[in-house]
């Protein structure tokens, strides 16, 4: 779907806007409140480490079934604004060698900051732009990256080894390449942070990234040999405390030793939350407003 001329002049003036250029010459982009006494709304229990981490309340017969219309499947109406599909498109990337299938919310050029979302096993480019799922979430999502003159790409990731990795390395290249260097944050769930934390040893794509999310995800013992770790490259972590596929403690021990080395660094832990959790809790406008501001 090819976005039309004055569609393109309006994100620009959005982005213009919300663009915003500090005392000290650094860009402060913030992103406009969407949906913000639905989604941000969260019961803060605990604060530490000058605020890089909190411990936030998760209640499933709140935050599940109160929240849902049908329990995990379907979201409220009122969590959902479906207009947002005008600017979505499903498209096939020819990126060097390799065809990747993505799903496009926002215009294909211009914009003014890139979101991917890399899903985990037995998922595709369907999940992250599921506008029901997880609460009505990336619905939210969606709408608060379009609607700030950004796009959000969610492609079908068909592995997690070396070839996923290049394949979003390409994802990219090419997102930066069509929005002349604006930043890219790449947010990773579950197996899928296998490619974050691949993306993160290729020098290419770290001199283009804004910032990554981990969302339920593993470990990398190794990042402090990393070029992303050199560059000192934001990262935010999200966790469920009771997650049985990936310990939360591993993620968080590797948060604390990131916050000894001075790297910026922030872990929210969602109390009694399950694997699928931060996909559901996370607060998307908090995130990646740090991010773009860090």
């Amino acid at each position: 779907m090819q976005m039309s001329t004055s569609h393109c002049t309006i994100n620009a003036a959005i982005a213009a806007f919300f663009l915003m250029t500090t005392a000290s010459g650094q860009a402060a982009e913030r992103l406009a409140p969407y949906k913000d006494e639905l989604f941000s709304t969260q019961n803060v229990l605990e604060t530490s480490d000058g605020g890089s981490l909190d411990i936030i309340e998760y209640d499933e017969m709140r935050d599940i079934n109160a929240r849902d219309q049908i329990p995990e499947k379907r979201a409220q109406q009122k969590y959902v604004s479906l207009g947002i599909r005008k600017q979505q498109s499903d498209e096939t990337l020819q990126l060097g060698d390799q065809k990747l299938d993505v799903t496009r919310v926002g215009p294909s050029s211009g914009a003014a900051f890139t979101v991917i979302f890399i899903h985990g096993r037995n998922g595709d480019r369907r999940l992250g732009a599921n506008d029901y799922s997880f609460g009505g979430n990336f619905n939210r999502l969606k709408n608060l990256v379009a609607g700030n003159g950004g796009v959000y790409y969610s492609p079908s990731v068909k592995s997690f080894d070396t070839a996923g990795v290049a394949a979003i390395a390409g994802l990219i290249r090419y997102v930066s390449e069509q929005s002349s260097g604006k930043p890219v944050i790449l947010a990773c769930a579950s197996m899928g942070s296998q490619v974050c934390w691949g993306v993160s040893r290729d020098v290419d794509s770290v001199k283009r990234l804004k910032g990554m999310v981990f969302l339920s995800g593993v470990t990398d013992p190794d990042f402090a040999k990393s070029p992303s770790f050199k560059a000192k490259l934001p990262l935010w972590f999200a966790h469920g405390s009771r997650d049985p596929v990936y310990a939360a403690t591993n993620q968080q021990a590797l948060f604390e030793k990131l916050l000894k080395a001075n790297y910026p660094a922030h872990f929210t832990l969602y109390q009694t939350g399950n694997h699928g959790t931060p996909i559901r809790m996370i607060d998307w406008r908090r995130t990646l407003n740090w991010i773009l501001g860090s």
